[in-house]
């Protein structure tokens, strides 16, 4: 696969994942988890959803709710949220010098996520995290609808979903490890760039955009 018609675009535009890219959504999570058993009455395992953090929230819920009963938690959940999660929920290192390094640059920062948009957004503000645009509610190969519109060249993950997201866009993928997966995780995954986190971010961009284009 070549991205190099991408590259050349200019601005750049750099896509960011949200959960576990950006923000280690893991405490707020588990904490929204837990009321939502504790309102519902109903046993979830919040350390172990903790653990797969990435695909939509119905999928989750789907392994504690019955079928019929998923749209409304899912609701009630999004409810609940902004009171227990936003300010549970500290940024990943390195996620604000990312989104300065792409506007340093002269680029510009996207945020598309699979977390309800309005919830993402609270947590960008809530940490003082502003990119040019925020996309939610998509998830894997349904981010590529907004990384097309934003004709992003790179999309930055931490997920096996985002590195589909940035094949299916045409995008190149560049990984962080701070999701479930390892750096050989990732690579085996087909990433195109495995970083740690995002504390490598600028340095890596610098490289990038330094290279020498086909």
């Amino acid at each position: 696969m070549t991205h190099m018609a991408y590259t050349t675009a200019l601005p750049l535009t750099v896509g960011f994942d949200l959960d576990m890219t950006l923000i280690d959504s893991r405490p707020g999570i588990h904490a929204c988890l837990t009321a939502l058993a504790e309102r519902t009455g109903t046993y979830i395992d919040a350390d172990l959803a903790i653990t797969r953090l990435g695909p939509p929230l119905a999928d989750e819920l789907i392994n504690w709710f019955p079928a019929d009963q998923v749209e409304a938690m899912a609701d009630l959940y999004r409810e609940m949220y902004p009171a227990i999660a936003i300010t549970a929920t500290p940024a990943l290192p390195g996620a604000r010098e990312a989104i300065t390094a792409v506007r340093a640059a002269g680029g510009r920062a996207i945020v598309v996520t699979a977390k309800y948009e309005p919830n993402a957004k609270l947590h960008l503000e809530h940490l003082g995290i502003e990119p040019d645009a925020v996309v939610g509610d998509l998830w894997a190969e349904q981010k590529a609808v907004a990384l097309r519109e934003h004709e992003a060249a790179v999309y930055v993950g931490d997920h096996e979903g985002d590195i589909r997201a940035a094949r299916t866009a045409d995008a190149l993928s560049v990984t962080v490890a701070t999701g479930p997966y390892s750096t050989d995780q990732l690579r085996a995954l087909g990433a195109d760039v495995i970083l740690t986190d995002l504390t490598e971010f600028p340095a890596w961009l610098t490289g990038y955009l330094d290279a020498p284009r086909a």
